[in-house]
């Protein structure tokens, strides 16, 4: 087994208690929190380090059983016993923050079954991509608020298509307001995972999402260190300005090892993310962030045929300069798991998603972001057990 740097006999028996009370034995409420040692605002010393190891992040929501970015999607992840759950954040016109996992949202709305917005389709280069479509900033709130939400890929989730048309877009202060309801609900805090997106494209725009977004926090009381919420962002200079605004966590997300954050390519850094998962690298990270939210390919790479190779030194490096690591993202489908935890031959079906779970467990990370909660919980109380 690969070492799990960070993680103590002990800690690790903690841990896998609380996965397996939350999870595997549906403790809500009084219980739960303090099985995950939840005091309603936090968690002791830091917070975010007192989350269960592995900590489940509810992609989008349950995004593999609802669409995402839905109050249904959240809560069913809640429901679910995720323990936090992600937001994307985008502007509309007029300044608001919506739950969009691109301000793109032809794909994830009925916008295109609307005539009176037929004159806003539109194309655009975002972060050096041609679009064309219907985008969250060209459309206020309330024009925004007449949109229904749909699947995003329902070729895959043919399932999810049911409950097209059922939740609208939600603003984050909605999401902000749902969480301190239900966390005043169940005796204990729900967990937010926040990014900002295409930081850059947004402030050239005169939209910029961190001081909005600051002020959210610091209106919800969410900007504390020990604040049960978590920022992210693929744009580090995101996360350094959230920094100086407010105390809450931050992580930064990184992409293929050939890649640029676009911040990094408009600023002129010719650095990479395989600069960025050097030991130089982390520690520049961990100067202003707590964390990285690395994809699965840097913690274990895949060879021609999608099989798993050896796992990257990334673990125990992150964890050398004290980062947290949660990569992304863990589905059920076949399409999305490594070629061997594939079964069958159609891809929209599932296939071993425990398997590959535990594979990423044993490599050490602290946390996975999964569509599909319930499959992860139940294979982080199994990696507990072992």
């Amino acid at each position: 087994m690969t070492e799990r740097a960070h993680t103590s006999p002990g800690r690790r028996t903690l841990l896998g208690a609380a996965v397996l009370g939350t999870a595997a034995l549906g403790l809500t409420g009084t219980a739960a929190a303090t099985e995950r040692g939840g005091n309603g605002q936090g968690t002791g010393r830091g917070g975010y380090r007192e989350l269960p190891v592995p900590t489940v992040i509810g992609h989008r929501g349950a995004s593999g059983y609802r669409p995402e970015h839905t109050l249904g999607a959240y809560q069913l992840a809640l429901d679910m016993g995720a323990h936090i759950i992600e937001q994307d954040l985008v502007p509309t016109k007029d300044g608001h923050l919506v739950c969009r996992h691109e301000n793109d949202i032809t794909g994830t709305t009925d916008v295109a079954e609307h005539p009176e917005f037929a004159s806003r389709k539109a194309t655009k280069r975002i972060d050096g991509t041609s679009l064309t479509g219907w985008f969250t900033e060209d459309f206020t709130l309330a024009e925004l608020k007449t949109l229904r939400a749909k699947e995003r890929i329902p070729g895959t989730r043919q399932e999810n298509t049911l409950y097209d048309g059922r939740w609208s877009v939600p603003t984050f202060e909605e999401v902000l307001r749902w969480a301190e309801q239900e966390g005043r609900r169940r005796g204990a805090p729900v967990w937010l995972y926040v990014e900002t997106k295409h930081p850059t494209y947004f402030r050239s725009l005169g939209l910029g999402l961190e001081e909005p977004l600051a002020r959210l926090l610091r209106r919800h009381g969410r900007h504390r260190a020990n604040s049960p919420l978590i920022l992210q962002s693929f744009e580090p200079s995101s996360m350094q300005r959230l920094a100086k605004l407010v105390a809450t966590p931050r992580v930064v997300l990184l992409s293929g090892a050939t890649t640029r954050p676009w911040d990094f390519v408009e600023a002129g850094d010719p650095r990479t993310v395989a600069d960025l998962v050097q030991p130089t690298g982390l520690r520049w990270m961990a100067s202003f962030a707590q964390g990285i939210g690395p994809t699965l390919d840097l913690i274990i790479p895949k060879d021609g045929a999608g099989r798993l190779t050896t796992p990257t030194t990334l673990v125990r490096d992150a964890h050398r300069q004290d980062l947290i690591l949660h990569p992304y993202t863990m589905r059920n489908e076949n399409s999305f798991l490594p070629a061997e935890f594939r079964r069958g031959t159609d891809p929209s079906a599932y296939g071993d998603a425990f398997g590959a779970l535990q594979a990423y467990f044993e490599a050490g990370i602290d946390g996975v972001f999964s569509d599909n909660p319930d499959t992860a919980l139940l294979a982080a109380a199994d990696f507990a057990r072992d």
